[in-house]
């Protein structure tokens, strides 16, 4: 077999892999998909986790088959679907500990059904399956920012998880505003039915006032925007926020930044705007898994390109151009 690692900065491979054996807590999974994401893309360019040169499994949006289970797993068969959740693994499977579900034979430790095992509903195939885990992390952060039907919010990035954020939050029936330098992902959002802004060529400010009217707070002029939330990363868009944000507003932090970024906190005393933050998906894999069936075609348009195991390499590169969406890695027989 073959598992991708990272060796050391932007080194990453497809090595030859001899699976541990499986003990009787443990289960194997003949992997069937798995997803690209942004995180594996900052795994390589850090050459590691925690560290450079830190060998490092790769892949954790994955969904399978079950190959073993051993004698003291319950609920759960041999030749069953399955989709993975890694945070509920003992090593975060693909981020950081020695396993990665990219390799043809997934390892999963002390495998528990409704903890790191989920079924996938049935007639859902692998590759939508495995959108589970960042369909997630995007669940998780509309949920952080309290987003109910009619509200008015603004999403800054349309990557694979601000996508995932426009289904959710359209599908709850919030008016939403898409914001992206790509064209291309533009053209996703909207069809998912967001209203999109290009900052580059739009003054993003006065069209986000524009689409979600304005109301006049201290005598200074605000959006109508009920929640933001910053899928981007780029250090302008807290300023811009604030600039923006009416009394009480919601913003949503779930980008990674690795520099410190400037909070303009006088103008945040007249509407006092609350800041907060989002990460993984502490509850929201079930949900996820419920909706599948009735979103599985807005699911599975999200997947921009689709590669086969012995291309993963290739695959890296395709998911860091902003052209794309999700770049999912398909196993033999995986699109069943």
């Amino acid at each position: 077999m073959r598992l991708l690692t990272i060796h050391d900065v932007d080194d990453v491979r497809l090595d030859p892999y001899e699976r541990p054996e499986a003990g009787p807590k443990d289960v194997v999974v003949k992997m069937k998909a798995c997803g690209i994401c942004g995180s594996d893309l900052s795994y390589i360019k850090n050459g590691g986790i925690p560290t450079p040169g830190k060998r490092t499994a790769l892949g954790h949006e994955g969904a399978g088959e079950l190959l073993f289970v051993g004698a003291d797993v319950t609920g759960v068969s041999v030749g069953q679907s399955v989709i993975i959740n890694p945070m509920m693994t003992p090593s975060y499977i693909g981020s950081g500990g020695p396993e990665g579900a990219f390799t043809e034979e997934l390892l999963v430790r002390d495998a528990r059904l409704g903890g790191s095992l989920l079924p996938i509903p049935d007639g859902i195939p692998y590759a939508v399956a495995a959108m589970c885990e960042p369909l997630s992390v995007a669940l998780h952060g509309v949920n952080r920012a309290q987003a109910k039907a009619g509200d008015k919010v603004v999403i800054f990035g349309c990557g694979p998880i601000g996508l995932g954020m426009i289904l959710w939050a359209v599908y709850r029936g919030c008016d939403v505003i898409a914001l992206d330098l790509a064209e291309e992902r533009l053209e996703r959002a909207r069809a998912l039915g967001a209203q999109t802004i290009n900052p580059a060529r739009e003054d993003a400010i006065a069209r986000i006032k524009a689409i979600h009217g304005t109301v006049m707070v201290f005598g200074r002029e605000k959006a109508l925007t009920d929640a933001y939330i910053d899928a981007a990363g780029a250090p302008s868009i807290l300023r811009d926020v604030v600039t923006l944000a009416k009394t009480h507003a919601r913003h949503v932090i779930t980008a990674a930044y690795l520099k410190p970024i400037e909070l303009p906190a006088g103008p945040m005393l007249t509407t006092e705007m609350t800041i907060t933050t989002a990460v993984g998906y502490p509850t929201e894999m079930p949900d996820v898994i419920a909706a599948m069936p009735r979103l599985q075609a807005k699911i599975a348009a999200l997947i921009s390109h689709r590669l086969p195991f012995d291309r993963v390499i290739e695959g890296l590169d395709i998911a860091a151009q902003p052209q794309s969406a999700k770049v999912m890695i398909e196993f033999a027989d995986g699109a069943a």
